[in-house]
C-alpha cells in the first residue's frame, strides 16, 4: 500500500475531506490555504486562498443529478403495480443498495407497463460548492470549478467547524468561545440558484452555555445537530427549535477532537484527547464501542465495506522536536470495529496526525499531519481479502 504524498502546505494540516465521488480531496491548513487534489495521481487541481488566517475547517457539497444513485425504477409505476411481486422487487432493490446511497435523495420514475423491466442506474454526483471557516472570523462559500469566492460571512470569533446538511440546502457553523463571546452554532439557508446573494442572517442561532463546542455534524434527515465539546460532552440539538434534546456529559474525559458519521448514518465515531475513540448511536447517543490507545487522538473515521475504524493522533505537537516518529506514535491505527482490537498500523508521518478521511466507496483513506503532508493510501487487494478473524467475516465483493 504505497502512499501518494501531497506536498502543498507550509504549515500543519487541520482538516481533509473527500468529495462524494472520491475523485477529489480538499485539504485545509494553518497556512491560510485550501488545496484541492486529484486523488488518483496526487496532482494539485487548484487553490482557494483568500483567507487571512489559519483555515480550521472545510466541507464540500454533493449535487446529485437526475439519477441519484439510489435506484431509478425505469418504466415502473408503483401506484399501478401494487402486486406482491412488485413490492418484493422494490424491497430487494432497496435492501441491496449501498448504505451511503440510501442517504441520498430518492427519485423514482414512474412509467410502468406490463412486461417492462427494472433498470438501476449509476450514481451521478457533482461537487459544486465548497465552504471554509478560518481564524480570520469568516466563513466563505466557493465555486469549486472556478475557485472564485462567492460569499463571505463575518463573525466576532474564529469559525472552528462547518458542515453541509444532507440535502445541501443548509450550512452549519460553530464559532469559538473567546473574548467574552460565547460559542454559537448558526444554521444558514443557502441560495443555490444565486450563490452570490446569500443571507447574512442565520435561520437559527444556538448559543451554547458551559463547555464550548469543538466539532459538529448533521444527524440523518438533518433534523438534529450532534456536537462534541471541549469538556468531553456530546449533545444533540433540534434544528427547528434550537433546544438541547439529549446530552451525555461524560462521554469522554477530555476534549473531543473529531466526529464523523457512518456511511448509513445510524452511528458515529468520536476521537478525544483522553486517548480513546468511541462509537455512539445517532438516535440515542448510547455508547456502543470504545477503542483505547496510549496517545491523544486527533481524528477518527469509519471505513466502508470492511469492519474497521481508523484512528490518528500522536504526542503533543509541542514535544515533537524531541521525539522520534516511532516514539511519538504518529501512525494511523486500524481497529476492528466490532471486536475492539487493533489489527494494524500505517507509518509515514513525522508529526501527529491531525485529520483523517476515508474514500466514500472505501477504496482509500487519507491522513494529514503536523508535518504539512497529506498521504493518500489506496488499499490493495490484500486489504479486502484479509480475514483477521477467520470465518466470522464475509468476503467483500468489489
Amino acid at each position: 500500500m504505497k502512499p501518494i504524498i501531497l506536498q502543498g502546505h507550509e504549515r500543519s494540516l487541520t482538516q481533509i475531506v473527500f468529495n462524494a465521488e472520491g475523485d477529489l480531496l480538499f485539504s485545509a491548513s494553518k497556512d491560510n490555504v485550501v488545496n484541492v487534489w486529484f486523488t488518483s495521481n496526487g496532482e494539485r487541481l487548484g487553490t482557494f486562498g483568500d483567507h487571512k488566517g489559519s483555515v480550521w475547517t472545510v466541507a464540500c457539497d454533493c449535487e446529485w443529478g437526475v439519477s441519484t444513485g439510489l435506484i431509478c425504477l425505469a418504466r415502473h409505476d408503483i401506484s399501478r403495480d401494487m402486486s406482491k411481486s412488485g413490492l418484493l422487487t422494490l424491497f430487494f432493490l432497496l435492501l441491496t443498495c449501498h448504505p451511503s446511497t440510501l442517504r441520498s435523495p430518492c427519485i423514482i420514475r414512474s412509467i410502468r407497463r406490463p412486461g417492462s423491466t427494472l433498470s438501476p442506474t449509476a450514481p451521478s454526483a457533482q461537487t459544486k460548492y465548497l465552504v471554509t471557516g478560518a481564524a480570520d472570523n469568516t466563513m466563505r462559500l466557493w465555486d469549486v470549478r472556478s475557485g472564485k469566492c462567492l460569499y463571505v460571512w463575518e463573525f466576532l470569533t474564529a469559525v472552528k467547524r462547518v458542515a453541509w446538511s444532507e440535502d445541501d440546502e443548509m450550512l452549519l457553523s460553530i464559532t469559538e468561545q473567546r473574548s467574552g463571546q460565547p460559542s454559537v452554532i448558526r444554521i444558514f439557508k443557502i441560495n443555490r440558484e444565486d450563490p452570490t446573494n446569500q443571507s447574512s442572517t442565520p435561520l437559527r442561532e444556538i448559543i451554547l452555555t458551559g463547555s464550548k463546542a469543538t466539532v459538529a455534524l448533521w444527524a440523518p434527515l438533518s433534523d438534529h445537530i450532534i456536537t462534541g465539546h471541549e469538556s468531553g460532552k456530546i449533545a444533540k440539538y433540534d434544528t427547528k427549535t434550537g433546544e438541547e434534546v439529549m446530552v451525555v456529559e461524560e462521554s469522554h474525559r477530555g476534549e473531543i477532537t473529531d466526529i464523523q458519521l457512518s456511511p448509513d448514518g445510524t452511528y458515529f465515531i468520536t476521537s478525544s484527547k483522553d486517548k480513546t475513540a468511541r462509537l455512539f448511536d445517532s438516535e440515542t447517543l448510547q455508547e456502543m464501542k470504545v477503542y483505547p490507545t496510549e496517545t491523544p487522538l486527533n481524528s477518527a473515521c469509519i471505513a466502508p465495506l470492511r469492519p474497521y475504524v481508523i484512528l490518528g493522533g500522536g504526542q503533543d505537537a509541542m514535544s515533537v522536536t524531541t521525539t522520534s516518529s516511532r516514539a511519538g506514535k504518529f501512525e494511523s491505527r486500524f481497529w476492528h470495529k466490532l471486536f475492539e482490537e487493533e489489527v494494524g498500523r500505517v507509518r509515514g508521518h513525522f508529526g501527529p496526525i491531525n485529520t483523517l478521511a476515508v474514500h466514500p466507496q472505501g477504496k482509500a483513506y487519507a491522513s494529514g499531519a503536523e508535518d504539512g503532508f497529506v498521504r493518500v493510501h489506496w488499499f490493495d487487494d490484500s486489504y479486502f481479502r484479509s480475514r483477521p478473524y477467520g470465518d466470522l467475516e464475509p468476503e467483500v465483493e468489489l
